[in-house]
């Protein structure tokens, strides 16, 4: 997969409406399907051409190779995943708040996603680089979405305005931790199970 620089990630990944382009969202569709059920390295084009109904010509000639492709349906999922996180957090008072119901949200979220749930389970091989020794643009495109939250927050709450990007890294590197190996002597099996690890180890990280 090609890589982009982290604010380019970022960037498309907040910013992102559903393609205009009708046969476009429907490549799309069948492509998350596709991967969804037979992992990305066992899906073709012409596997996603089928599925979706139109010719493989047509595959490339708006996502030009399956890389691209690929990437396409990943940034659109992560685009839906930071809607979601967003509308779950909007109504909660404080940052701390945010923060306990943002974990919950995450690992619930994430683990139950038919392509990002998927793939680890199906391909672990393939998804592990992304989340470890090549997951710098992923990472750092996470961690500014939350360091963006964090810093509105220093204004609102009147906290102190120290770079909160250390704290929002941290917060991350823990939750995908969870999400890579999830067995562990934390009970996290349920929500209420995990709001109260975030209660006690996540949220006083913001007072640090």
């Amino acid at each position: 997969m090609r890589t982009d620089t982290n604010d380019s990630w970022l960037a498309r990944a907040l910013d992102r409406p559903e393609p205009e382009d009708d046969t476009a969202r429907r490549i799309l569709d069948a492509a998350l399907e596709q991967f969804t059920l037979l992992g990305v390295r066992r899906s073709s084009v012409d596997d996603v051409a089928k599925r979706a109904g139109v010719s493989r010509v047509t595959v490339y000639r708006r996502f030009q190779t399956k890389d691209r492709l690929v990437e396409e349906t990943l940034l659109r999922e992560l685009s839906r995943f930071f809607a979601r996180l967003d509308a779950a957090v909007a109504g909660l008072p404080t940052m701390k708040e945010r923060v306990v119901e943002g974990f919950v949200v995450a690992l619930r979220h994430t683990r139950a996603h038919p392509l990002f749930g998927g793939m680890l389970r199906l391909e672990p091989e393939v998804v592990l680089p992304y989340l470890t020794v090549q997951g710098g643009s992923s990472l750092s495109a996470t961690v500014e979405y939350l360091t963006g939250h964090l810093r509105r927050a220093q204004q609102v709450e009147g906290r102190p305005e120290e770079d909160p990007r250390p704290v929002a890294e941290l917060m991350v590197r823990v939750a995908v931790s969870f999400l890579l190996n999830p067995s562990s002597c934390i009970e996290m099996e349920d929500a209420e199970q995990a709001r109260a690890f975030a209660r006690r180890y996540l949220a006083p990280l913001l007072d640090a």
